[in-house]
């Protein structure tokens, strides 16, 4: 585990500067011009050198549903997708390998996966994830999505009384249990495996469970995950159920924190952003779902200037239909140029790294570890070639990087100072073998009939005022 990358390019304050990086024993040991080799030497020149992205929110299974979900907004888009999940472990296995590659070959060191849970086999479910992971080598937080209320709980009913929806199937008390009990076998910082609690959010939970997840992220030192107010009748929900907006019913829980992490964040008010910005929360920016299902723009530009940390999530692959962290970054930096007229507050190509490295693992209460290029920090690394067609010709390495399209750029990627990824290939899966699975295993479809779908739909248009 020790070597040293050499002549690399790395940013420096305003430009750029070669530079000679040792790693030891998995940490940045060294980094400056001409060092003595520690190690084996590989050759950095014309690439660059960058701190691992987070991939901060993602769904993996969802990958066997890309590129058929129907055109729909969030809440009638899950009715589908629930419809239509043909899940089992060994689909949920590859789902996670293909997520992890899809992450590492965009940049990508972290993923959280907010992993959708098979009924009556929730730990084989995490346990099938975790074995993907490990195999693959990439530093993963398993974050199941837990809920314990019915689908159809998650749209405004339009009446004032609280509504009484239908029992769901695993009750509150037994979902915790479960959560205790993947957390003790699952929960491995040391092997690069974390567990987060990850309520899905105020639409499908109690705040009995938001609770239960407070006391045991409490009781083990974890992270928290949830979607919050990814749409306009999440945001109607919300005040249907507490008479205030979600963020403050959170905040009035005890949910949020220096370790809470908030996926979407599109419907928030001024006061929201002052709470989140006052308990320090990570706002993660899902930009191509938010397009895909119609949810709206998040307003980024204000998190940033009211001191909200931002990182960056591809969202589950059936919502966003790829797992390209270069592509999210992009996007969800460029689309905030039309939210405000005001230039000097738009994103930079830098900015956008560093909210997807340093903002990333700060989300996830690793900023002390990980995130950036300093010397005692873990070596989760990516080596980028600036030969490639898509970085040329040569301008601001970063800003082909980000504004760019890039393509098979990333040459190399090491996590805790084990190289994963080498000249362009992943060292531990076999992607050629993965990729005649996820074919094998499913199928050339059309549309699909989603039969939840015709039952909420006429329900959600008016409640969304919506014509006929």
């Amino acid at each position: 585990m020790n070597f040293t990358i050499q002549n690399v390019l790395i940013p420096d304050e305003n430009a750029y500067k070669s530079v000679d990086v040792q790693i030891s024993d998995g940490i940045i040991a060294a980094i400056a011009p001409e060092l003595d080799p520690v190690g084996t030497a590989v050759n950095g020149k014309n690439k660059l050198l960058l701190p691992g992205f987070v991939n901060a929110h993602t769904h993996s299974s969802e990958m066997w549903q890309r590129g058929i979900m129907s055109i729909l907004p969030l809440e009638l888009w899950l009715a589908e997708l629930y419809d239509f999940a043909p899940l089992d472990i060994e689909r949920v296995y590859l789902s996670a390998l293909g997520t992890a590659v899809e992450t590492l070959m965009s940049g990508g060191t972290t993923v959280v996966d907010h992993l959708v849970l098979i009924p009556d086999r929730e730990l084989e479910t995490i346990a099938a994830a975790v074995r993907a992971y490990r195999e693959v080598g990439i530093r993963a937080f398993i974050a199941p999505l837990i809920q314990d209320q019915p689908l159809a709980a998650g749209i405004p009913s339009g009446e004032t009384d609280e509504q009484v929806h239908e029992s769901y199937f695993r009750p509150t008390e037994v979902t915790l249990e479960l959560m205790q009990a993947a957390i003790e076998e699952f929960h491995k910082p040391e092997d690069g495996i974390y567990f987060a609690l990850a309520p899905t959010g105020i639409q499908l939970c109690s705040d009995a469970l938001f609770e239960g997840c407070v006391g045991l992220s409490n009781n083990y030192d974890l992270c928290r995950h949830s979607h919050l107010l990814e749409t306009k009748a999440q945001q109607k929900l919300a005040q249907e159920k507490y008479g205030c907006t979600a963020v403050e019913h959170l905040n009035r829980l005890g949910y949020l924190n220096s370790r809470t992490s908030l996926a979407h964040c599109v419907w928030l008010t001024d006061s929201d952003i002052d709470i989140l910005a006052e308990n320090q929360s990570t706002v993660v920016h899902n930009p191509l779902s938010n397009l895909r299902l119609g949810s709206g723009i998040a307003p980024i530009l204000k998190y940033r200037q009211a001191g909200v940390n931002i990182s960056f999530g591809c969202d589950g692959a059936s919502s966003n239909d790829s797992q390209d962290l270069l592509e999210a970054i992009k996007i969800g930096s460029i689309l905030h140029n039309v939210t405000d007229a005001d230039y000097q507050h738009w994103i930079t190509p830098k900015q956008a790294v560093e909210m997807a490295s340093l903002g990333g693992t700060k989300g996830l209460n690793l900023a002390e570890e990980l995130g950036s290029l300093a010397v005692g920090k873990k070596a989760d690394l990516v080596l980028y070639n600036l030969t490639d067609l898509s970085l040329l010709p040569r301008t601001d390495p970063i800003g082909l990087l980000v504004l760019g399209r890039p393509t098979n750029v990333v040459d190399s990627v090491w996590v805790n100072g084990k190289q994963i990824v080498d000249n362009n290939k992943v060292k531990n899966v076999n992607v050629d073998r993965l990729r005649q699975e996820l074919f094998n295993r499913s199928q050339w479809e059309t549309k699909r009939k989603s039969k939840t779908v015709a039952e909420l739909e006429q329900h959600y248009r008016s409640i969304m005022n919506l014509k006929d």
